[in-house]
């Protein structure tokens, strides 16, 4: 993506599940600038995560969880680094990763990749399904999220209401809770030398 500049660490770095196990704001924030990557069969395709949604607990009149547990949207409840993919609107697929301990339902919406706008577009770009839904974020799973030495310094993290959630209430459709990157503001980062 031209407007970003990033540089890549030689090694990629799978992210570990204790990344995810942490607050959803800080996760989400964090994700911005981290590669999300995908293997069908012997193709690996890579791209930049930078769009995201928070969806953070019970009280979370927008989250699936707001009701509580349900068959549908088990995999939150689960362990942090789980992917939860459930279909919407009869025709797309949404791409999650669940973040927090286990038992407390949070989750962070992938809404957008470079050069990928929209989380439809996206699961349809990388072939993402139910098939996916409760795995872990691992090279196993096919589907899995890699640090490349990209840092985004937080003037470039933007920040607004998130999409199409009105049914939520006006308080939950206000607030601020998806992020973004804008303009050209990743910070080149060298590797530390050994």
């Amino acid at each position: 993506m031209s407007e970003f500049f990033f540089y890549n660490i030689p090694m990629k770095k799978v992210v570990h599940p204790i990344f995810f196990e942490r607050p959803t704001l800080v996760v989400a924030k964090n994700l911005l600038g981290k590669f999300l990557v995908r293997r069908r069969g012997k193709r690996i395709s890579a791209y930049m995560i930078t769009e995201v949604e928070v969806y953070d607990g019970y009280r979370d009149k927008a989250s699936h969880a707001s009701r509580g547990q349900t068959a549908r949207n088990a995999p939150m409840f689960g362990p942090a680094g789980h992917w939860y993919v459930y279909f919407t609107y009869g025709m797309h697929w949404m791409l999650n990763i669940v973040t927090r301990e286990k038992g407390y339902p949070a989750a962070v919406l992938i809404r957008g990749v470079s050069p990928v706008r929209g989380p439809a577009r996206l699961t349809k770009k990388l072939h993402i399904d139910n098939k996916l839904n409760g795995r872990a974020a691992t090279r196993a799973s096919g589907l899995w999220i890699e640090d490349r030495g990209a840092r985004v310094l937080p003037r470039a993290i933007k920040k607004s209401p998130r999409i199409g959630i009105d049914h939520a209430g006006e308080y939950w459709a206000r607030r601020n809770l998806r992020f973004y990157l804008a303009g050209s503001e990743l910070e080149t980062v060298k590797p530390r030398r050994r």
